[in-house]
């Protein structure tokens, strides 16, 4: 009995003690300034340059509805816990961040403490943003004061307990905030230094393409590798050979410039719209030096020719063989081509596009569910057939593709299809 008290007693004070530290060190990163500059070099006044750090960071993306005004917030996170809306970002007083100061700015996009101390939820990437510098963060508020106000009231998150206790943010900020701002690496060179800060400080490209663990953090150790995103696989782009390793720098720059790169597929789902957004709005030089970042380290050999598919006319097997090459000649051939070994260079080209050797069939399934709008320029949009088609329809058409373009032996199920209609 005494040891169990000893014990209980033990884990009271430990318990105790963190929640200690945790209510010390909450909102303090934003006081930790580092460097006072980052290492991007814009030019312009600080609206200007807040414009370009802006599009750089995503901030659109996230914060604008296209039908209640340029960053007015109420874009939806839905999560599988509930759902969260961004925040309202134009210089309205009421329902905006007019009345924030420089330091309230800068400690909700790197702590994460909104006004009055109110915690924000990490769909907000302050985690990433925490390694951003001073200049940056305040060039960012200039130009968001710079926009015309909308009084837009956003809605309230509706979260599951015990997500809905904000008060929790202060523990989960103690175990997975670091709060460090970016720190160049003197063993490298200024461009590989610049592009580490737009990867993983602006541009944020781990929030997406980090797996995260039971408590919706990001798992630092696997960096890169790939996550599933509202219903979307953000896939590995580490410079391995199950990553981008095999691309040239090239043809990830063109990706990053216009969405598509011939043999390697188009952006789709969010990741047209970071395409759109933020990558192509970047200058040659410091989307030249993200790509040299990303691709840093990649396998011995380097770039190679993407895959081309083969066909495998007996790949997907029985009368659902049938029902998915029916329906692609009819709906689809049009603008993909009835042979897989086609490969045109255009932004239809399924030749080599990750979605089709993915076996899970994760973006497949969601585009022929919902479609993909207009991303950079011309790009054509995808329509979505989750009305023209069933569930049992679209696992069929996407077993044929993945079969066909992918060398695949899919087993994609009807209800494989209705979660992809429904996930967010």
């Amino acid at each position: 009995m005494r040891k169990l008290t000893a014990i209980l007693g033990v884990a009271v004070l430990a318990t105790a003690g963190f929640i200690g530290y945790a209510l010390h060190v909450d909102g303090r990163g934003a006081l930790d300034d580092g460097a006072a500059d980052g290492p991007l070099s814009v030019a312009g006044t600080a609206v200007e340059r807040g414009r370009y750090l802006a599009n750089a960071a995503d901030c659109a993306a996230c914060h604008t509805v296209p039908s209640a005004g340029e960053y007015a917030g109420g874009v939806a996170f839905r999560l599988p816990f509930g759902t969260i809306y961004s925040s309202n970002l134009t210089p309205d007083l009421v329902a905006g961040i007019g009345t924030l100061s420089d330091e309230d700015f800068l400690r909700a996009v790197r702590s994460g403490v909104g006004r009055d101390g109110r915690h924000l939820y990490p769909a907000h990437p302050y985690t990433a943003y925490a390694g951003m510098a001073r200049s940056d963060v305040l060039a960012i508020r200039a130009y968001l004061a710079s926009l015309p106000p909308v009084a837009a009231k956003i809605p309230a998150s509706a979260l599951n307990f015990p997500y809905s206790q904000r008060g929790l943010m202060v523990l989960w900020n103690a175990l997975f905030l670091d709060g460090q701002r970016f720190r160049p690496d003197p063993g490298r060179d200024e461009a590989w230094n610049r592009g580490a800060y737009l990867a993983t400080a602006l541009g944020h490209c781990g929030e997406c393409h980090t797996p995260r663990n039971v408590a919706f953090a990001v798992q630092g150790g696997r960096a890169l590798t790939g996550a599933v995103t509202q219903g979307w696989r953000a896939y590995d782009i580490t410079a391995s050979a199950s990553g981008i390793g095999s691309w040239t720098d090239e043809a990830l720059d063109q990706y990053l410039t216009i969405g598509h790169a011939p043999g390697r597929g188009a952006a789709t789902g969010p990741m047209k719209e970071v395409v759109a957004l933020s990558t192509s709005q970047l200058t040659a030089a410091d989307r030249k030096a993200l790509v040299g970042y990303l691709l840093a380290g990649r396998p011995t050999g380097g770039a190679s020719s993407p895959p081309v598919g083969a066909v495998q006319s007996s790949r997907s097997g029985g009368s659902s063989a049938g029902i998915g090459a029916a329906l692609y000649a009819g709906t689809c051939a049009g603008c993909h081509s009835l042979d897989p070994r086609a490969a045109t260079g255009y932004y239809s080209d399924l030749a080599g596009a990750r979605t089709v050797r993915d076996p899970e069939g994760t973006n497949i399934l969601k585009l022929l569910s919902h479609g993909s709008p207009h991303g950079v320029g011309e790009g054509p949009a995808m329509p979505g057939f989750q009305r023209a088609y069933s569930d049992t329809e679209r696992a069929a058409l996407a077993n044929y593709v993945l079969s066909q373009w992918g060398h695949l032996l899919p087993t994609l199920t009807p209800r494989d299809a209705m979660r992809a209609r429904s996930a967010e």
